[in-house]
């Protein structure tokens, strides 16, 4: 059975490695060595202030606050106790561009002056440019897609 060649990149990287793992348990043993003779082993106790950060000194006791355990709430609320404000879907606008041979076409919204894209599938009436149509928007692959579009 031979015997497998021992390259100069191979041994290179093999003492590298070595010496790496030399350094890092001397600096294990320096840092050992420095926490003996300084005798503290990091902060005994750590308190946290009022504006969240930590100290090592207790925070003062005048300026504590009293909270009632029932004022605490935990979790999420509840739904019906969030006011939603009423999204109507429809939305008006006018057909800025509509290709009938290859079915798509665009709508500027009038509220936002955004343009929506519009497929032929999404149609309930026929349209054509600048009618004045009504349109619910839906998330399609490369934004949102006007559907359900009819003339007003």
């Amino acid at each position: 059975m031979a015997k497998s060649q021992q390259t100069y990149s191979k041994s290179e990287r093999e003492k590298k490695r070595l010496k790496k793992r030399e350094e890092k348990q001397k600096k294990k043993e320096a840092r050992k060595a420095e926490a003996k003779e300084s005798g503290k082993s990091g902060i005994q106790f750590a308190y946290v202030d009022y504006n969240g950060n930590l100290t090592d000194t207790p925070p003062d006791p005048s300026q504590k606050m009293a909270v009632e355990a029932e004022s605490i709430t935990l979790g999420i609320p509840k739904k019906e106790d969030i006011e939603e404000e009423e999204f109507d879907p429809v939305r008006n606008g006018k057909v800025s561009f509509f290709d009938t041979s290859k079915g798509f076409g665009f709508i500027i919204d009038t509220e936002t002056q955004e343009k929506h894209f519009c497929h032929v599938s999404g149609l309930i009436d026929e349209i054509a440019e600048n009618d004045k149509v009504s349109f619910e928007l839906e998330k399609g692959m490369k934004g949102m897609n006007a559907v359900r579009v009819k003339k007003i």
